[in-house]
């Protein structure tokens, strides 16, 4: 009878259910690759969250607030760093280790995995699968889409697997070997995802003269942050030399990210070096490895650091945020407004000063006027999102503007170094560096996407007529 009765209570209700039941499911049809791809990450994120907010993942067994993990969680997704507690006195090990999926799957990207393992079982792929997995990551073209994600998680596990034995093989002196090499595979995974999460409540301040430590984290920090594209291309060029095959050639993608890197990673080093404010106590061969070290931090965007970022002088601040805001490459673990979009802005300045602005060319090749155009779409997205994220908190945080610069900017180009502000913003601030962090991730363009949804081009086009500009 009771159960009768429940039957007759919730019958109304049927309709309702399955009305809306149609509507989400005509809603979630009518998504876009884009916002397919913002919903995964949203999804991967509010998971991660809630696991790092229960009582396990806290050493005291006490529950986070679920602000703090969710930003941490969403700094973990974007490959950030940002962190409002220390994550090795503050986490358990269960904690530790869902800090570290999900900086891993935010690092190669979820459709990355989904990708290489359909490629690997020679299942077919719906073609809006096919177009987030490519978007997700830069990917090439769909005619090679699952060998490049399978060379994704292979690049992914070489990198990640040989810094793990060296770090391991450092830290046995000081540590167990099972402990060694749980901080040897943590480091390793958040150095190649550049994601900079580190046990140590210092980061790596305490090897800053550590010739290996020093050595392995730029190396994979640098393999992650060129972009798997990049390696693709070399390796493949590497294999043609190796076979004397023709033609064979390196990518405008390739050379023009290897000339950016190099630029900005040798740039940051010589000025660092020469504009820091350093003790007598620091030898030269200390300021050359922090040098070295903090430039490709800030520039591959792994977060780590030697240095102490908030005793920096603002020279050094400056360069670091340039550094930041330019970022990784495309396709690649990092963050930042990207090397390649800086080139293509860099090139187009020079050529229209000369008068040439209809003809980009660089490395014997012209670049396409659309890649131009997303250049400077990229750029003013990243310039308006900074300026909203400077009104905010601006308003609400007792910090220096420097210092607020300098949070803003780390978390939009999903860097995570920080001037030691983070743990003391307020909700409010923690939210906006969510969405910036998030943004980051997914990319400014991206998100404007999601936001927009379907779009195409005007079936209309109106009069022309000349504007005085500059």
């Amino acid at each position: 009878m009771k159960t009768a009765g429940l039957a007759v209570l919730f019958l109304p209700l049927c309709p309702r259910v399955k009305g809306t039941m149609k509507f989400v499911i005509r809603w979630l049809k009518r998504r876009t690759a884009f916002q397919w791809l913002v919903l995964g990450y949203g999804l991967i994120t509010l998971t991660g969250a809630y696991l790092l907010s229960v009582p396990l993942s806290s050493q005291h067994g006490t529950r986070q607030p679920f602000i703090d993990a969710l930003f941490l969680a969403t700094s973990g997704i974007s490959t950030t760093g940002l962190t409002v507690v220390d994550v090795g006195s503050y986490y358990s090990r269960f904690g530790q280790i869902v800090l570290l999926c999900i900086f891993q799957i935010g690092g190669v990207g979820f459709m990355a995995f989904i990708t290489a393992i359909a490629y690997l079982l020679r299942m077919r792929m719906s073609f809006l699968t096919e177009t987030i997995a490519k978007e997700s990551l830069s990917g090439p073209d769909y005619r090679t889409l699952g060998r490049f994600f399978a060379m994704v998680l292979l690049f992914t596990a070489v990198f990640e697997i040989a810094a793990a034995l060296v770090l391991t093989a450092v830290w046995w002196r000081e540590y167990p070997l099972g402990e060694a090499a749980y901080l040897g595979l943590f480091h390793s995974v958040s150095a190649f995802c550049t994601a900079g999460f580190s046990t140590f409540s210092d980061s790596m301040i305490r090897y800053c003269d550590n010739l290996p430590v020093n050595g392995i984290i730029n190396l994979v920090s640098v393999a992650g942050a060129i972009g798997f594209i990049v390696l693709y291309d070399f390796c493949a060029y590497m294999d043609k030399r190796r076979k004397n095959v023709f033609p064979r050639r390196l990518s405008l993608q390739t050379k023009l990210v290897f000339l950016m890197t190099t630029m900005l990673l040798v740039g940051g080093t010589i000025l660092i070096y020469f504009g820091n404010s350093w003790t007598a106590d620091v030898g030269r061969k200390e300021r050359i490895l922090e040098s070295v070290f903090q430039s490709i931090s800030a520039s591959t965007t792994d977060g780590f650091n030697t240095l102490d970022i908030g005793e920096m002088n603002p020279l050094c601040l400056t360069v670091l945020i340039g550094l930041m805001f330019v970022g990784a490459s495309p396709g690649s673990t990092g963050g930042g407004m990207k090397t390649t979009t800086f080139g293509v802005l860099l090139v187009f300045l020079w050529l229209h000063l000369r008068g040439q602005e209809d003809n980009i060319r660089v490395f014997h090749r012209t670049i396409p006027r659309h890649c131009v155009h997303k250049a400077f779409s990229i750029l003013l997205w990243f310039g308006l999102i900074l300026f909203v994220d400077l009104l905010v908190l601006t308003a609400v945080e007792s910090s220096s503007f420097l210092a607020i610069l300098f949070e803003i900017v780390s978390a939009l180009a999903n860097t995570g170094l920080s001037m030691g502000i983070t743990s003391s913003l307020t909700p409010l601030s923690k939210v906006i560096l969510i969405l910036t962090m998030f943004i980051g991730r997914v990319g400014p363009l991206a998100a404007g996407l999601f936001l927009i949804g379907r779009s195409g081009s005007a079936k209309f086009q109106y009069a022309s007529e000349d504007l005085f500009i500059g």
